[in-house]
């Protein structure tokens, strides 16, 4: 790097010396090293505490080029357990450590809770074009959108109301929100008994393979609320059904979007809907007649399930979202279903389970064996 500094720039010694002997320099160096000279650094000076410091620092510096909202957030934050939670999510318990004026058994809990959540929300990593259903729940772990996505989960998991978080002088506060966060995650992902081993296809990418932050936050709250009643046999019982017009109507979740707005916009409404489908197939109705009560329902009627325009522009060569729409096409005609509920499997969420049970005298053989989801093996079966 030195080298090459030296060869297109030049050294800062070389344009030191430029000033004192400008014949012995190219005319590039001499002037620009005259420039710099040139150049002042504005320094401002703040009277008072270091929160007033801190408070000219945050004017100065949305004048030019605004801090992006969330980052904004999290510098103003930085002692909160949600802002902590999220950095250490985001590093997945590594680099630099916002949490070390914690005690060493705290820092080792935040850390170890933060590379389990980060694991299941960015394993396996996205690439694209996509060429297997095995999809992260969380879209890239590497983003413009990362950040605000975490955030805004550890948030929603926590039912923050930003205002009323205090900092948190011990670590235990974030341990708490980091614990949340997981239960919630082990609910939607990964290989917990308590995992619906919800498939990123059919509620997190749409059919351009293309990530949904609202779908995703969406989807939590719709869980949540199914927990909270005691609805999740429910579910369990129509999933099939319900996931098929999901993937079948890909369009309904972006017309949200469009409507209602990206990511803590339109989460709402989207929950809405997917309780709207729900309730429909739980009270018998097929899904031509589900249509038409979503037309006919004022809150629902502005969705349009039979749209097909594409979002994409069609050009002479196939672009990425349509290399990832041909797989995703192809692929989901026959794609690993959980043998009790029928549900899609995904990679992160298999369990292997005795089709006799085991208190029944079922053996651990390859004829006793299937494949189901981790809930549907514990929670429904047994």
């Amino acid at each position: 790097m030195r080298k090459m500094v030296k060869k297109v720039v030049g050294s800062y010694q070389d344009h030191k010396d430029a000033i004192l002997h400008s014949d012995r320099f190219s005319p590039e160096i001499v002037t620009r090293a005259k420039r710099l000279a040139a150049l002042a650094v504005q320094l401002q000076w703040v009277k008072g505490d270091a929160s007033k410091a801190e408070a000219s620092f945050f004017k100065i510096n949305q004048q030019a080029v605004p801090i992006d909202k969330t980052e904004l957030c999290l510098l103003q934050s930085r002692k909160k357990p949600n802002s902590l939670a999220a950095r250490a999510v985001i590093r997945a318990g590594t680099g630099h450590k916002y949490w070390s004026g914690f005690n060493t058994e705290v820092q080792c809990d935040i850390e170890s809770y933060a590379k389990a959540i980060n694991e299941l929300l960015f394993t396996p990593t996205l690439r694209t074009p996509i060429k297997t259903l095995d999809l992260p729940v969380a879209g890239r772990g590497y983003s413009s959108q990362t950040l605000p996505l975490v955030f805004n989960l550890v948030n929603l998991s926590n039912g923050v109301v930003l205002q009323n978080v205090l900092d948190d002088e011990d670590g235990n506060n974030t341990i708490t929100y980091l614990k949340t966060c997981q239960k919630i995650l082990n609910r939607i992902s990964g290989t917990h008994p308590s995992s619906l081993g919800l498939h990123p296809v059919v509620y997190f990418y749409n059919s351009a393979g293309r990530y949904q932050p609202t779908s995703f936050f969406g989807t939590i709250e719709f869980i949540k609320e199914l927990e909270q009643v005691n609805r999740l046999q429910n579910f369990i019982s129509v999933r099939r059904q319900f996931e098929d017009f999901l993937l079948k109507y890909k369009m309904l979740p972006l017309q949200v979007v469009y409507k209602y707005g990206s990511g803590m916009k339109g989460y709402v409404p989207m929950k809405d809907m997917l309780s709207f489908i729900l309730d429909n197939f739980l009270s018998g109705k097929n899904e031509s007649e589900i249509i038409d009560s979503m037309a006919k329902d004022d809150k629902f009627s502005y969705l349009q399930p039979n749209d097909k325009s594409s979002e994409d522009s069609v050009g002479t060569t196939f672009n990425t979202p349509t290399k990832s729409a041909a797989f995703l096409r192809e692929a989901l005609k026959d794609p690993i279903r959980c043998k009790i509920c029928g549900g899609l499997i995904h990679f992160n969420s298999i369990s292997i389970d005795h089709i006799q049970r085991r208190q029944d005298g079922g053996l651990g053989t390859i004829n006793n064996a299937q494949i189901t989801h981790p809930f549907c093996n514990t929670g429904i079966k047994n």
